[in-house]
C-alpha cells in the first residue's frame, strides 16, 4: 500500500478573518456564518491523510468531506499522477484525440468487471445524472423516469427533478417533466408505474446517503430491475457516493447482480484531488452516443488532468480494501457502543462499509452534537434531507486508532448535547 502520509510542506499562513469577509461579500453571509461555526473561527490551511490543519494551527480529524476524501487528503500517489500529467499536457485540444481519458475508461470498465463497456466522463455527480437520463430518454424514445422517495441526485435542473427534497425545488417548478417517485419499501412500485406510464429509466441509489444513510433492500431493487427491464426501460444505479468501496464493494448494484444498464461514479474517483465523475454503461444505454457522439458533449469531459488520476485511484482503493474492511468493523462496533451508552439521545445507527448515519432523537440534539464535534476538532457531514442524522465518512486510509478517537469524541459530544437538552 502507498502510505497516505509523508513529509508535509510548511503550513501556509492564512488570514481567517479576510477569508470570512470575502465569503460574506462574494458568496453568502450565511456561508460565512456556517464556516465560522464549523471551523470555530478558523479556515482550512493544509491537509494530509485523515487530518486537516486549520489556520490557527489546530488539526482536525476528517470523517466528512462528503465522501470525496476516501483516499485521504493529498495522497502522494495521486499527487504524483497529477504532477506527471501536468508536466506534459493538462488539458486537451478536443480536436486531436487524447490517450488519457480512453486509458482511464479502459481501466474503469475492467475495474467494474467488464459487463459495462462504455464511459462518459463528467466533472461532478449532477453531470453524469443528467447525462444518464438524457441517454435513457433518447435510447428508448420515452420520457418518464422513475426515481425513489428520499433520493438525492444533485441540484441542476434535470437532476433536481429526480431529487426528492422540496427545499431545493421551491420556486423552480416546473422542473424536468415526467419524473415519478416511488416508495422505497414497495417491491411492486415499478410494476405499478410501468402499467400507467411509458418508462424510459429507473434511477436509484443503493444507499440513500443524504437521506440519513438509508440502505435500500436488495430484494426490492432486484424486483424493480426485473420489472423495469420487462417493460423495456433502462436501469441506472447512482453510486456517486456509495461506490468505489465506500460501502465495501466497487459497485453495490453489480455485487447484488441487478443487471443494471449503467452505474454512476464520482466523488473519490479523482483520488480526492481532482473533480471527475463517470457514467459507466452498456451499449443499450449508450446507443445514442454510438450513433452520434456529438449528441452530448462538454468542454471538460474527459479532461486529461482529472482522468489521469483514475487508474492510480482505482489501484489504491484496491490496495486499501482490506484496511477498509477492518475500519468498517471498527465503525460498526463503535457505533453499537454509542447506542448502548446514550439511548436517551441516539435513536439508531445504520450503514455499511465506510458510510454510516447516526440518528439523534431530535434535530436540535443533532445540532448540539455537530457543535460539540466542531469544538473537539472532528469534521463530519450532516444529511441534507435528514436534519436529525449525522453522517460519518472515514477515509479508507484511516487507522483503527483514528476510528476509536472519533468514536470517543462523538460519544463525548452526544453526552454533552444530551445534558444540555435535558
Amino acid at each position: 500500500m502507498t502510505e497516505p502520509t509523508g513529509t508535509s510542506p510548511r503550513t501556509p499562513v492564512v488570514d481567517a478573518k479576510e477569508t470570512f469577509r470575502r465569503v460574506k461579500r462574494h458568496f453568502s453571509p450565511a456561508l460565512a456564518v456556517a464556516g465560522r461555526f464549523t471551523g470555530q473561527g478558523a479556515v482550512e490551511a493544509a491537509a494530509e491523510g485523515s487530518r486537516v490543519t486549520l489556520s490557527d494551527g489546530r488539526e482536525v480529524l476528517d470523517f466528512g468531506s462528503y465522501a470525496v476524501a476516501l483516499l485521504g487528503h493529498r495522497n502522494p500517489a495521486i499527487v504524483e499522477a497529477v504532477r506527471a500529467q501536468l508536466d506534459v499536457m493538462p488539458t486537451s485540444t478536443r480536436s486531436v484525440q487524447s490517450p488519457v481519458a480512453p486509458l482511464a475508461a479502459e481501466r474503469l470498465t475492467a475495474y467494474l468487471g467488464g459487463s459495462l463497456g462504455r464511459v462518459y466522463f463528467g466533472c461532478g455527480g449532477a453531470d453524469v445524472v443528467e447525462a444518464s437520463v438524457k441517454l435513457a430518454r433518447m435510447a428508448t424514445g420515452r420520457t418518464t423516469v422513475v426515481a425513489v422517495r428520499g433520493a438525492f441526485h444533485g441540484k441542476t435542473l434535470g437532476a433536481l427533478a429526480l431529487t426528492d427534497n422540496p427545499r431545493f425545488k421551491a420556486g423552480l417548478e416546473p422542473l424536468l417533466q415526467g419524473v415519478v417517485h416511488i416508495d422505497p419499501d414497495d417491491s411492486e412500485a415499478v410494476a405499478k408505474v410501468v402499467r400507467e406510464h411509458d418508462v424510459a429509466a429507473l434511477v436509484f441509489e443503493p444507499v440513500q446517503a443524504e437521506n440519513g444513510v438509508r440502505l435500500l433492500d436488495p430484494a426490492v431493487l432486484a424486483r424493480w430491475c426485473r420489472d423495469a427491464h420487462g417493460h423495456g426501460a433502462l436501469v441506472v444505479a447512482d453510486e456517486i457516493q456509495a461506490g468505489l468501496r465506500r460501502c465495501g464493494a466497487p459497485s453495490l448494484a453489480l455485487e447484488y447482480g441487478l443487471g443494471v444498464d449503467g452505474v454512476l461514479l464520482g466523488k473519490p474517483l479523482g483520488g480526492g484531488v481532482l473533480p471527475v465523475s463517470a457514467v459507466v454503461g452498456n451499449d443499450t444505454l449508450f446507443a445514442p452516443l454510438l450513433a452520434d457522439p456529438m449528441l452530448h458533449t462538454a468542454t471538460f469531459s474527459g479532461h486529461p488532468l482529472s482522468t489521469a488520476v483514475i487508474p492510480r485511484a482505482l489501484d489504491l482503493v484496491e490496495e486499501w480494501a482490506e484496511n477498509g474492511d477492518m475500519l468498517a468493523r471498527a465503525m460498526e462496533q463503535g457505533l453499537a457502543g454509542l447506542r448502548e451508552a446514550h439511548p436517551e439521545a441516539v435513536a439508531a445507527t445504520r450503514g455499511r462499509g465506510l458510510l454510516w448515519g447516526v440518528d439523534l432523537r431530535t434535530p436540535e440534539l443533532a445540532g448540539g452534537v455537530l457543535t460539540g464535534l466542531a469544538q473537539r476538532s472532528v469534521v463530519v457531514s450532516p444529511c441534507l434531507s435528514r436534519p436529525a442524522t449525522i453522517r460519518l465518512l472515514p477515509p479508507i486510509v484511516a487507522t483503527e486508532t483514528e476510528v476509536k478517537e472519533a468514536m470517543a469524541l462523538l460519544s463525548d459530544a452526544v453526552a454533552e448535547a444530551a445534558l444540555a437538552a435535558a
